[in-house]
């Protein structure tokens, strides 16, 4: 070959090789463009979820609603020996916030009538009646369960006391607008109306899992996740369907329109712990419970 024609092929080859190149940098441009394009898509949908699944929480829960099965018409779950839940005698299939009492002008000291929501000595022979009024976001709930709760299980499994449980929404406002005093409340009466006897598990699990005052809490999903993990029936239509969120909200209607301004408030037998009066809780039990004899 001549010089010339060493010289073209040289070109020509280097032509080949140029232009493979722009056609490789041409389609990588827009492989990085549609990873871009298909990130940003990624991060509209995420938004939009966070967005619908928000104002999904925060929609307006409706006035009236059905009672859980296993549960009282005053909010109550009751729990007997083994777990096993006891049947409510106050029954009803629905509730309708306007039915319940309007909030004190003041703040009392004690609840004044008792026996108008429910709450009442046993009668003779009876397991006294434990009722406990709580807020799955209370620390001082927590503390409550985790102090004397033992001491109530052996109580309750010698069928000496049943204990009751009353969910409220108090704490609704320190939940950086999730409202999850409401949502875990709720959750538990899904477990109670669907997996009654793992209920108790339930609620000892809400208590190992509680987040912190001034969170967002535990989400619906996580909520489900821990009530499956407690052997519980699937609750997600319930959850995501508020199925039981005006039961709770008349709950905590009646609680506080009949007195009860804090949690976690006990009763045993009828007579309200006043923790103000520096009586334990232990001592104050077993003051009741020996009267009882």
């Amino acid at each position: 070959m001549t010089n010339a024609e060493r010289t073209a092929q040289a070109r020509e080859k280097a032509k080949i090789i140029r232009d493979a190149q722009l056609k490789k940098e041409k389609r990588n441009s827009w492989l990085i463009r549609g990873g871009v394009l298909a990130a940003a898509v990624a991060i509209i949908v995420i938004i939009a979820l966070v967005v619908i699944n928000t104002n999904k929480a925060n929609e307006p829960v409706a006035g009236s609603g059905p009672v859980p099965a296993n549960a009282n018409s005053f909010g109550g779950v009751t729990v007997g020996k083994d777990g096993a839940i006891v049947a409510p005698t106050a029954t009803g299939k629905t509730v309708d916030i306007n039915s319940a009492p309007p909030m004190p002008t003041a703040q009392a000291t004690a609840v004044a009538d008792p026996s108008a929501i429910g709450i009442k000595a046993a009668g003779s022979g009876q397991p006294a009646q434990v009722v406990i009024f709580l807020d799955f976001m209370c620390p001082a709930c927590n503390g409550f369960e985790k102090n004397y709760g033992p001491a109530l299980d052996t109580l309750r499994n010698d069928g000496k006391i049943t204990v009751e449980y009353r969910a409220l929404p108090f704490l609704d406002r320190f939940s950086s607008g999730t409202n999850y005093s409401s949502r875990s409340a709720a959750a538990a009466a899904c477990v109670v109306d669907k997996s009654p006897e793992k209920y108790k598990a339930f609620v000892d699990s809400l208590y190992a899992n509680q987040p912190a005052e001034n969170s967002k809490g535990l989400d619906n999903a996580k909520l489900q996740q821990l009530a499956t993990e407690a052997g519980a029936a699937d609750i997600s239509s319930c959850v995501s369907n508020k199925t039981f969120r005006p039961f709770v909200a008349f709950s905590g209607a009646l609680a506080g329109g009949s007195g009860v301004n804090a949690t976690p408030t006990v009763f045993v037998d009828g007579q309200q712990w006043m923790p103000e009066k520096v009586q334990k809780f232990d001592e104050f039990l077993k003051t009741v419970l020996d009267a009882k004899k």
